[in-house]
Order: C-alpha cells, then sequence, then structure tokens
C-alpha cells in the first residue's frame, strides 16, 4: 500500500541530500519513470537515488543495503550497490539510499533480439547468484515455498485474466508443478523478482539485473521461471543447458511458476489499462507474450 504522506519532489530530493550527503548536492537531479515500491531519481550520471512510498519498502531497502554488497563482487551483470544511506528526519520519515545506477532499457519497454546470448547470460548470472545462503540469510513470507503453497494466488490471477481457450492448458501447466517433488537441496540464494521491469538491455541482451528487495533464501525455481518470463521464445532450452544445474522437479516447478508471474504481469497491465492505482500498462504485453512461451515451450 501506498504511503499517502510519501510524496516525494525534486526539491526534497536535493535538500535531503543538502542536508546528508552535501558533496553529492550539486549532481543534476531528474525523475526515472517505473518503480513500485521506491520512486527513483537520477543522481549525476552514476547514481540513483531510491526513496521508499509505500509501508513495506524500507524493510526491502535495508535488505538490499545489507546483502547487496555481499553478492555483487562475484555477479557477472551490474546490479545496484549501496553508495550512500539516508537517514530518517523531519523532511521525510523513512531510510532513503543512494545506489549505482545500472544502464540499460528495462525490457518491459524493449526486447531482446541476441536471444542465445541473452539466454546464456542469464544462466551465468543465475549459476553465480545460486549459491547456498547463509544462515541468518533472509526469507521470504509471500515468496520461495513449492508451487501448491500459491493455489489461492494462482486461482485469482487465473480467474481475472486467462482467455477461456487458453484455460486447459495454463491449467494443465500449474497442475503438473504442483505435482512436482519439493525443492530438496539447501535453501540458495534467490532474486525472487525476475521479470521484464527488473532487468535491463544494452545491445539487444541482458546487460544488468535490478531491484533485489524481494531476494531470500530458497528454490531456486522461483528465478528459474525467468526462462520463460525473460527469454524469447524458443530460448529456454538453451538456457537451461547453460545452466546446467536444475534437475527435472525444479523445471517442472520453474515453468509453473512462470505460468503464475506471467499472469501477474497481465493483470497489473491490465489495471493499467483501466486506470487503477499500482497498474503497469506495459506489463500486460510482456506477460501475455511470457505466458504463451510457457504454453509453447514445453519442458526443455
Amino acid at each position: 500500500m501506498t504511503d499517502p504522506g510519501a510524496e516525494i519532489t525534486e526539491d526534497l530530493v536535493h535538500d535531503l541530500l543538502r542536508e546528508q550527503h552535501p558533496d553529492l548536492a550539486g549532481l543534476p537531479i531528474r525523475a526515472v519513470a517505473g518503480g513500485w515500491g521506491n520512486q527513483m531519481w537520477r543522481l549525476g550520471d552514476a547514481l540513483a537515488v531510491r526513496m521508499p512510498r509505500t509501508r513495506a519498502a524500507p524493510d526491502l531497502l535495508r535488505k538490499e543495503c545489507r546483502w547487496l554488497p555481499v553478492l555483487a563482487p562475484r555477479l557477472p551483470l551490474p546490479v545496484p550497490e549501496p553508495v550512500r544511506t539516508g537517514e530518517p528526519s523531519a523532511r521525510f520519515s523513512k531510510p532513503w539510499a543512494v545506489m549505482t545506477w545500472v544502464p540499460g532499457e528495462p525490457l518491459d519497454r524493449t526486447s531482446l533480439s541476441r536471444s542465445d546470448h541473452a539466454a546464456g547470460t542469464l544462466a551465468a548470472f543465475l549459476a553465480a547468484l545460486h549459491v547456498e545462503a547463509p544462515e541468518d540469510g533472509p526469507t521470504s513470507e509471500d515468496r520461495g515455498g513449492h508451487p501448491k503453497e500459491c493455489a489461492d494466488g494462482f486461482d485469482g490471477f487465473f480467474r481475472a485474466v486467462v482467455p477461456d481457450d487458453l484455460a486447459d492448458d495454463v491449467r494443465a501447466v500449474w497442475d503438473d508443478a504442483v505435482a512436482a517433488p519439493e525443492w530438496e537441496g539447501p535453501p540458495l540464494w534467490v532474486h525472487g523478482d525476475l521479470h521484464p521491469a527488473n532487468v535491463v538491455v544494452s545491445e539487444g541482451t541482458l546487460s544488468g539485473v535490478v531491484d533485489f528487495g524481494d531476494m531470500f533464501s530458497g528454490d531456486p525455481a522461483w528465478d528459474l521461471a525467468a526462462a520463460w518470463v525473460l527469454l524469447p521464445a524458443g530460448a529456454a532450452p538453451a538456457f537451461f543447458e547453460a545452466y546446467a544445474r536444475a534437475d527435472a522437479g525444479t523445471i517442472r516447478r520453474a515453468r509453473g511458476l512462470a505460468a503464475l508471474k506471467s499472469l501477474f504481469l497481465m493483470l497489473m497491465g491490465q489495471n493499467g489499462d483501466r486506470g487503477l492505482p499500482g497498474g503497469k500498462p506495459t506489463w500486460g504485453p510482456v506477460g501475455r507474450a511470457a505466458l504463451h512461451r510457457v504454453l509453447r515451450g514445453g519442458r526443455p
């Protein structure tokens, strides 16, 4: 839910920088489109100011500032890294942060033209990320479990957006994921929210990953769903061959979760088309395309 008191203006951002990080206050500031939990402002050429605007966002931002410095050095793609933190104050009651800027165009606003390269790049990134998490690694209350734990959410999305002519096929993919075995390995680091608005593209291929607020330790199938949600049609087999660590059960769960994520994107796009709060008009087309890839692609 959006905090009604969280109006964020350029003047506010500039004042907070001047008060807490005056050496950065002279850099040009400009608003950046997109964002959900945080409103983002470009700061100069290399930095971004992230300002929480929902009730959950401060805790997610703290999590990013705690763990991204641990993860970033071994990841083969650029990710946001905290540079400065901002303390709550009378002007703005939440913590905020200055992060490195990850250049590129969000995938919900462009496309991947170098399919094989993108598949290998995504596989290398997730192979590097998916290592055993420490005992004090973050967990998630609403994602990370077996697909069967998400039945209510799936059913709600299904009723809201699935066309009648696709209903049986979508349900079959989901039922197969629900019937797949549980993840039996140790909890691994998982991004948790890989969808087209959270990756950036340069020169036709993936060039960065952003928004780690939902990261958790758990089942990697939640990220492996990106084989269908992010990559062009037909790229999933090359992705899983390059990743090389997903067994059949994990792929079944990942495909079902890809269906779930596709329906969510479609719903947010539908809400955006209707002008509803939180809606994202650019998400509908990418969600529909992802769902068709799930249905056509089968298992690698």
